[in-house]
């Protein structure tokens, strides 16, 4: 039997990920990083019932959390024309650094690199078995 949450989440009612700083609400949901273009469509009727539901200002946002075409900006067939970057998408370091403050993707970055490097040899040993 699935969870009463479950069906809140799927029916759009809560988000990925929600925060309040300095008054001001923030509501999230959170991506694969290829998605298509039903998914846009789909998230952008969340974040606008999101908006509507609330009734007051509050700041909603479509994220993912990294660029697959990095270097290059973030730049997909599927979202194009459809989300206004960075006032409702944000993608890799502008999300990060807007949850953490600057400088936040890159000590992600700098942590998960040092816990890679120290279990490396774990994680060999265990994807040859």
């Amino acid at each position: 039997m699935m969870s009463p949450l479950y069906w809140l989440q799927k029916s759009g009612n809560i988000a990925d990920f929600y925060m309040k700083r300095n008054g001001q609400e923030h509501f999230f949901e959170i991506k694969t990083v290829k998605p298509n273009i039903d998914v846009f469509e789909k998230s952008k009727t969340k974040l606008l019932e999101w908006v509507a539901r609330k009734r007051k200002p509050v700041k909603v946002f479509l994220a993912f959390p990294y660029n697959p075409y990095y270097p290059e900006p973030y730049a997909r067939f599927t979202e194009s024309g459809m989300m206004d970057a960075p006032n409702d998408f944000l993608v890799g370091a502008s999300y990060w650094d807007f949850i953490g403050g600057k400088g936040t993707f890159l000590e992600l970055l700098k942590t998960f690199d040092e816990v890679g490097k120290e279990f490396k040899s774990q994680l060999d040993k265990s994807s040859r078995k």
